[in-house]
């Protein structure tokens, strides 16, 4: 009994992160269509967000129906994006992107966040100088038989600035402003991607271990369970996490 209770709970929360994260996803294409129309062939933001919902497996029916939302919403509600920065355990820095229609509240529930898990929320700015933005295209590497040489060639003539090679994937960086023109390119090429956006990305990372370790997934997993919050953005690596 206390086994299958454990799976339940395990499942339970497996299953809210999975209707969480579609909620999120939901938020970005209502408002990528509000912003900039619903039409994705000329609204790249949202095209950009359809994809990314469509890799997480979001239903078609959510992501229709965020769309007519934001083409025949009559009502009052606008988000608006704004980042908030800080420190985690160990002095890890920590950028957390939110989609708010209540700035008070959400400001509130994040530095609860911070504050109940060993860390402090700073001020804008206090952060952001460790890392970079860069648009980010992860390629699979299972999916295609391209060799390092080649998607590396590929990218660079794609307009990206470069090409990691990982174990199970290639990461394309672009800047911000090329991020359009290299996904588009890499697409002709016969690319998907498993996750395709403009991140901020550490200009390097810190190890954490032990107790700090802990604060920090556990402040990692209450920020994913803030509706108000699309992205987390922090500069620690845990050895072994995925185990």
């Amino acid at each position: 009994m206390p086994k299958f209770k454990l799976f339940k709970d395990r499942k339970g929360k497996a299953d809210q992160a999975k209707n969480n994260k579609f909620v999120k996803l939901a938020r970005e294409i209502y408002v990528h269509a509000r912003k900039g129309g619903p039409n994705p062939e000329s609204n790249f933001a949202l095209k950009t967000a359809i994809a990314a919902a469509r890799a997480e497996q979001v239903p078609a029916d959510n992501i229709e129906r965020a769309i007519k939302k934001a083409a025949g919403s009559t009502d009052s509600v606008e988000y608006e994006e704004i980042m908030y920065e800080g420190y985690g355990p160990g002095g890890v820095a920590i950028m957390v992107r939110c989609l708010t229609d209540n700035r008070n509240r959400t400001a509130a529930d994040v530095r609860s966040i911070f504050n109940k898990r060993g860390g402090n929320m700073g001020e804008s700015g206090c952060v952001s100088y460790m890392f970079d933005q860069k648009g980010l295209l992860v390629i699979d590497r299972e999916q295609y038989e391209t060799d390092e040489d080649t998607i590396m060639l590929q990218g660079l003539d794609a307009g990206a600035e470069d090409v990691i090679v990982n174990e199970e994937s290639f990461e394309v960086i672009t800047h911000p402003h090329e991020f359009e023109q290299v996904k588009t390119n890499l697409e002709k090429e016969g690319y998907e991607f498993t996750s395709a956006g403009v991140r901020w990305l550490p200009q390097n990372t810190v190890k954490s271990e032990g107790e700090n370790a802990e604060k920090l997934i556990k402040m990692m997993d209450a920020f994913e369970d803030n509706d108000d919050v699309q992205d987390v953005y922090a500069n620690f690596e845990i050895e072994g996490e995925d185990e």
